[in-house]
């Protein structure tokens, strides 16, 4: 358990309602046990305290609730905490972990305002081992993010393992890959399975990217039968974008593709899979309709929506395709006809969301071509004010993106996302109205120490008051 706040509201993200006791504690000694039964059992788990039949922490399951709903009631003897599903009782346990040992008296209900609550992390710029996916993932969860995209595939190299291609991940994974050929590796079929399942057991869903027609050069050094002339190309070890595509007019290019999308979906029980289908500036606009005219039903085919960054928006849609937007400009007619048309949109503006860019003119680490993100700047932001036509209606949720151009570590991904992932996260779960700069910048400060116990490189921020 971590160290007392002072406050019940003293927590991120912060929830819908909150009446505090001020007159009541209740104190979690070594004695404290836990009730719960059934899957409720499971979740209580994460609490690392025992489990009794009369523990005085009473974790229960409530149908009257939204799945992902808690209630967390606090008086001097007891601790009550509801979940609609063992997912909202997850989420509850969040908020008892983040509170310490000694919870503030009162009671908080909760509940998401956008059923997507993305992260990203880019493993083909730069690969990360499975085990380190997992410390990334119990990093999330600390702030109800609940769904993790996987960037496995980039002009760099190629990060998933699919069977019938093995040079995809013993040419493209292998040594030399990688942005300035510093990120080599890849997940096996066992290890992905093994990050799915993790995940899962903290009700994340892995969210694959297989980008495409685009940013392909690793499947072309690996597999030049897949371009236009059957000629080999050099690895690519730069961070250039839009010279790689795969060819529209050519039948193995979707024999290649199905099979790459049956695997994925086969490994991957969540509902969505990202085909990419960003930065394509060397596939002429009819061939980029004719690939995506082919390749957007292949996801549905397996049992998968389709995702997208939103340049697919220019194409025909299908009905459960979604649309993610990530351009620094509030207007994109493409994303707004297909929001009329009945597709959900993620917001991952890069100028708001987008955790690779550098937070100041000083930063060592990141980019800047979408300018600086401060702190304040990625929570002070409203998702739907950002685009003319995707009003609420229309949004599915909120992602943060880490591409890995510049990370060379696990230190270097804390770096860059924390103090700033907290900061998306509550704009993705907290009531519109509820947000103020000022109250999260002080909640925020209190995460400074326990970063600090658990060895975690954030970045100590001018804007924040750290103690």
């Amino acid at each position: 358990m971590r160290a007392q706040t002072k406050q019940l509201s003293d927590v991120i993200p912060l929830p819908a309602s909150v009446r505090p006791d001020p007159a009541v504690t209740f104190t979690i000694t070594a004695g404290t046990a836990v009730s719960a039964v059934g899957e409720a059992a499971g979740v209580a788990a994460h609490l690392n305290l025992p489990i009794s039949a009369d523990g005085s922490v009473r974790l229960l399951l409530d149908e009257t609730l939204a799945a992902e709903a808690y209630r967390l009631a606090i008086t001097a003897d007891s601790v009550t905490l509801s979940g609609g599903s063992p997912q909202g009782l997850f989420w509850g346990v969040q908020t008892v972990l983040q509170l310490g040992e000694v919870l503030p008296g009162g009671v908080i209900e909760d509940a998401p305002r956008y059923a997507y609550r993305g992260a990203m992390l880019d493993l083909a710029r730069h690969f990360f081992t499975a085990a380190e996916v997992k410390a990334h993932i119990d990093l999330l969860v600390q702030f109800k993010i609940n769904h993790l995209h996987l960037h496995l595939t980039d002009d760099q190299g190629w990060r998933l393992e699919i069977p019938g291609w093995p040079r995809l991940t013993e040419v493209s994974g292998g040594a030399g890959t990688g942005v300035d050929g510093t990120g080599p590796g890849f997940l096996t079929l066992a290890e992905y399975a093994d990050v799915v399942a993790y995940a899962a057991e903290r009700f994340v869903t892995i969210v694959p990217e297989i980008d495409m027609p685009g940013h392909v050069n690793a499947v072309h050094v690996a597999y030049p039968e897949l371009t236009a002339d059957g000629q080999a190309v050099a690895p690519r070890t730069d961070a250039e974008v839009g010279y790689s595509s795969l060819v529209a007019g050519m039948e193995e290019t979707y024999a290649f593709v199905e099979d790459v999308i049956k695997t994925v979906a086969d490994l991957t029980p969540g509902p969505y899979l990202h085909i990419g289908g960003d930065e394509c500036l060397s596939t002429p606009p009819e061939d980029y309709r004719t690939f995506l005219a082919r390749v957007l039903p292949l996801p549905g085919k397996y049992g998968k929506r389709a995702v997208g960054w939103h340049e697919i928006a220019a194409a025909d849609l299908p009905e459960t395709a979604v649309v993610q937007f990530w351009r620094i400009e509030g207007d994109e007619p493409n994303v707004t006809r297909a929001a009329a048309a009945g597709r959900q949109v993620i917001m991952a503006p890069a100028d708001r969301t987008y955790l690779d860019m550098k937070y100041d003119a000083d930063t060592r680490l990141g980019l800047d071509w979408a300018g600086h993100l401060s702190v304040e700047r990625a929570y002070d932001w409203d998702p739907a004010d950002r685009l003319p036509g995707v009003g609420e209606e229309a949004l599915l949720g909120v992602e943060a993106p880490l591409w890995s151009e510049t990370l060379r570590s696990v230190a270097d991904v804390q770096y860059l996302t924390l103090p700033r992932l907290p900061a998306i996260a509550e704009v993705a779960w907290s009531p519109r109205g509820s947000r103020d700069w000022e109250s999260f910048r002080a909640r925020l400060a209190a995460f400074g120490p326990r970063w600090d116990a658990a060895g975690i490189a954030y970045h100590r921020s001018a804007e924040i008051d750290w103690p």
